[in-house]
């Protein structure tokens, strides 16, 4: 229970920086082993008129490929949960006031880690979309 509190807290800030112009980009990395689901990045992108989201998706099967999907960014959080423990251990909001790092430790403990940012400025998709 505690896990999904965290993972909300994650995900409201997720949700905050694309609502306030900040969002630069998120990540989930860090895996154990070598599965063939690396990373996945999400960015945004404008679809007929409505933000979205794409979820690039890096495979290494021998070869490294890449699939990339269309989602609602109201779904971000139900889509990306299932992947945290299974491979992934880390999310990384990278925004421009803050990176936020949500960690899980080998006890499946989560914890969430803001540190100063290293995106200076927010995604360019997003900014046009806002208007700023």
């Amino acid at each position: 229970m505690e896990n999904n509190i965290t993972y909300t807290a994650f995900f409201k800030a997720v949700y905050e920086s694309i609502s306030k112009g900040t969002f630069a980009k998120l990540t989930l990395a860090k895996t154990i082993g070598k599965p063939e689901l690396q990373n996945i990045y999400i960015k945004l992108i404008v679809e007929e008129n409505t933000l979205k989201c794409t979820h690039t998706k890096k495979i290494y099967d021998g070869e490294k490929h890449e699939i990339t999907s269309i989602h609602e960014i109201e779904n971000l959080e139900s889509e990306l949960t299932p992947y945290f423990t299974a491979p992934f251990f880390t999310g990384l909001l990278f925004t421009t006031e803050a990176d936020i790092t949500l960690k899980i430790n080998k006890k499946k403990a989560v914890s969430i880690i803001e540190q100063a940012p290293t995106f200076k400025n927010a995604d360019a998709v997003l900014l046009e979309y806002l208007g700023k």
